[in-house]
């Protein structure tokens, strides 16, 4: 990925921010969710001195997660996209 940089009247060099899209987090959310069944499995197999609140904190996120799976997929592709739309335009309002 490479880096733009503006100069600005000073000859100072900013860096361009990149472009935030809701599409990409489909693949960050896949690969979260195949690490926290991986460490779901491999903690759930340890010997009897697992930390509870570490299970406890990864099966509370496991259960998020699919949660947030389950509305997705009621909302629906055209309301998902329109859900995001809406959370993008509150988020860039403080920039």
């Amino acid at each position: 990925m490479s880096e733009e940089y503006v100069e600005d009247k000073d000859g100072m060099k900013i860096r361009k921010l990149a472009e935030l899209k809701t599409s990409t987090t489909k693949d960050y959310e896949e690969a979260m969710l195949r690490r926290v069944e991986e460490f779901k499995h491999a903690k759930g197999q340890d010997s009897q001195f697992n930390d509870i609140l570490q299970n406890t904190f990864v099966k509370a996120f496991s259960t998020a997660l699919d949660l947030k799976l389950q509305v997705d997929k009621a909302l629906g592709e055209d309301n998902l996209k329109k859900l995001h739309k809406a959370i993008d335009d509150i988020l860039f309002l403080g920039l």
